[in-house]
Formats: structure tokens, C-alpha cells, sequence
């Protein structure tokens, strides 16, 4: 599997999405890197979608995984929200947690961490209502596509959120900056991308599988968003990282970008 790239028909076979949240979002050992990597999200999403931030009718993000944390701070600016993954196994897993199915997955340490950033963390669980009313749809995607929803055309979008996805999704730097492309067209003129890559990682763990990953600098993530026709309002770029790139000098880039109008 060295040096190979893992692409979709792998994930649809070999991706497990509880090993993949035992490894990542697993809080009860403590204050572990995963615990950190997650709060730095949340605040920075709060951040981008809270008071004065962000806001509009519609976002959809691409590549959700099995995970609803990077949506609890857009619920309340947005009015209709779309999740989407490529692997039958982590839309199964989303549509279990929006339907309250037994054996869901326990977000509470995320939920109860984002209504503390917004200021009242005894409504978590009006949060999770909230986020179960405002999210319409969960749908297959792929960012190789021109169409990442495909066959589904949805109307042109507010925000395009996509987080730790597209570095996986992605077997070279040009497919990576075609992905950002076919993102672009899920927008519309003035809406925004918000994204976070980790940089330098060439692979991960998810139970006993490897997964591959391109390996990408920041100066390269914030030249592909550029030329994908977006202007980047906020860039940030952190050290953090997780347990498993812990020893591959990795970072997190985070990026609000707009997109330009058209000619």
C-alpha cells in the first residue's frame, strides 16, 4: 500500500466509520491531541459562523465523514444545510445520529463544547434539535467531479464548508486544485469556502487500514484556493496536529475565502 493512492472504491470498501471516531473523536482518555485538534475547529468555527460572521440560506458540506461537529456553529446562521460523504457506511452513520437511532453516535463533548463557546453550555441539547431541523439532506459526493453532488444539482450555495477531507480525497496537487474548481461551482458569485486542511501528512490510520493523503503546503492550499477563484479574507496556520502526524511536521491551514463575481 506504500506509495499507492487510496481512492474511493477503498474507502466504500474498507472505511469504518466507528474506528475512524474511536480514533479521532474518543474524549474520555482526557486531554489528548484529538480532544485539542477538535476544540481549535470548534472555536474556529464559532468564529467564522457566530455573531457577525458568517450567515445566509443555504451550505452544504463536502466530504462530512461520518461527523456532524463542524456544522453545530453553522446551524444557527443557516437556514438548510446539506452533509454529504462518498462511503454508503459514514451517510448511514449521519443519518443515525439526525434520526436518533439506537447505537448513534455520542456527540455531547462537541456539542456541549460549541454551546460553550456561544455562551450557554446547558443547551446542548436544544443544539442537537436545532442541528437535526436545519440539516435537509444527506447526500453521496465525490470532488473529483465537475458536480461533486452528482446526479443531484442543488441550487447555487451560500458556503461551501469542507474540513480535513480534501488533502484525503485528492491523489495529487492538481487534483487538488481541480477539486477546489468543481467546489466553486457549488456557489454562488460572493459566497464563501471555508476549509481546513492538515499539511505535510501523507497518511493515516483508521483502525488497521492506511489511507492515503497528499501531501500539501500552505503555500500551495492558499495559490490553489486563489486560483480557484476565490479571495481569501482570513487565513490561519497552526501547528497543531494529531497523534498519528505527530512525527510528519504537520499543521492545520484554515481558510475563509470569497468567491469573485463572474465576467
Amino acid at each position: 500500500m506504500e506509495g499507492s493512492f487510496t481512492g474511493g472504491d477503498e474507502y466504500q470498501k474498507h472505511f469504518l466509520p466507528r474506528d475512524y471516531l474511536a480514533a479521532f473523536y474518543s474524549f474520555d482518555s482526557g486531554p489528548v491531541p484529538e480532544a485539542e485538534m477538535l476544540k481549535f475547529n470548534l472555536e474556529c468555527l464559532h468564529k467564522t459562523f457566530g455573531p457577525g460572521g458568517l450567515q445566509g440560506d443555504t451550505l452544504i458540506d463536502i466530504d462530512s465523514g461520518p461527523t456532524i461537529y463542524q456544522v453545530l456553529a453553522a446551524c444557527e446562521s443557516f437556514k438548510d444545510i446539506t452533509l454529504s460523504d462518498f462511503t454508503d457506511r459514514n451517510r448511514e452513520e449521519l443519518e443515525k445520529w439526525l434520526k436518533k437511532e439506537p447505537g448513534a453516535y455520542d456527540w455531547t463533548p462537541a456539542v456541549r463544547f460549541a454551546c460553550e463557546l456561544e455562551g450557554n453550555s446547558d443547551r446542548w441539547r436544544e443544539k442537537e434539535e436545532k442541528l437535526r431541523a436545519v440539516v435537509k439532506r444527506v447526500l453521496k459526493c465525490d470532488a473529483n467531479l465537475g458536480n461533486p453532488l452528482a446526479p443531484v444539482v442543488l441550487p447555487l450555495a451560500d458556503c461551501v464548508l469542507t474540513l480535513l477531507a480534501m488533502e484525503c480525497a485528492c491523489c495529487s496537487l492538481d487534483a487538488y486544485r481541480a477539486a477546489l474548481r468543481n467546489l466553486a461551482s457549488l456557489l454562488k458569485p460572493g459566497g464563501h469556502l471555508v476549509t481546513i486542511v492538515t499539511l505535510r501528512l501523507k497518511s493515516y490510520m483508521v483502525g488497521k487500514r492506511q489511507f492515503s493523503c497528499v501531501p500539501l503546503e500552505k503555500e500551495e492550499v492558499e495559490q490553489a484556493v486563489l486560483d480557484a477563484g476565490f479571495d481569501i479574507e482570513q487565513l490561519l496556520h497552526s501547528p497543531r496536529s494529531y497523534t498519528v502526524s505527530l512525527a510528519a511536521n504537520t499543521g492545520l491551514c484554515f481558510i475563509v475565502a470569497r468567491k469573485r463575481p463572474g465576467p
